[in-house]
């Protein structure tokens, strides 16, 4: 079966719809995504190594999971209809930020998105679905630290611009969240731009200012 994702103009209006794999190819249209974020209470993130068989970033370590709004959904509700699908429980999410990117995976193939940031919290037991997620771990900003400074080509570029930008993310969410997300909105953003930088430059992702919409 086809699947479409929504086709989208710099400022992510909708402009139409195209088949998800074209979108993908290194001349890939810019179109709408998500990524969602998972932390435990104890302020651990979940991260999600891709299946091994997906054609971008395979095997590299990603957020929680990611995928693509359906024309009828929002960033929100597309996430919390992924999540039993892609870590086998449900839950609630909140909106933190959006952000535009792009940047080519080998000769493969690329990822040329406006990308919504999804957090939530769970002390459930995540599930990694065949086909998705080949492993799941929870670590701490230390943790992802270590593992950026080590190798920061295995983690996939939108999960790390996501994080640097939590600091400039909904302020309701991130005060309400506070208790959780305040080790990740400032204590590594070096690393993050060092290990960012490692897959496309600083001209190629920015923050969607969406005051001025």
């Amino acid at each position: 079966m086809t699947e479409y994702v929504i086709l989208v103009d710099s400022d992510d209006n909708a402009i139409g719809t195209e088949e998800k794999v074209k979108c993908h190819l290194p001349d890939g249209r810019l179109h709408r995504a998500f990524t969602a974020l998972l932390f435990d209470k104890g302020g651990r993130l979940a991260l999600a190594r891709r299946d091994p068989q997906k054609m971008l970033w395979p095997g590299c370590w990603d957020g929680t999971f990611a995928s693509h709004p359906r024309e009828s959904e929002t960033y929100v509700s597309s996430g919390q209809r992924r999540m039993p699908e892609e870590v086998g429980i449900s839950g609630t999410l909140e909106y933190l930020h959006k952000f535009e990117y792009h940047v080519p995976y080998k000769d493969v193939g690329s990822e040329n998105e406006i990308c919504g940031t999804l957090v939530g919290v769970t002390d459930a037991e995540l599930k990694s679905i065949p086909g998705e997620i080949d492993e799941i771990r929870w670590v701490t900003p230390d943790e992802l630290l270590s593992g950026m400074r080590s190798d920061p080509g295995i983690y996939c570029p939108w999960m790390l611009i996501a994080l640097r930008l939590f600091g400039r993310s909904n302020a309701a969410v991130l005060e309400g969240r506070a208790n959780i997300l305040s080790a990740w909105t400032d204590t590594i953003n070096d690393a993050l731009d060092e290990a960012i930088a490692c897959h496309l430059p600083p001209d190629k992702w920015r923050i969607i200012d969406e005051r001025q919409h």
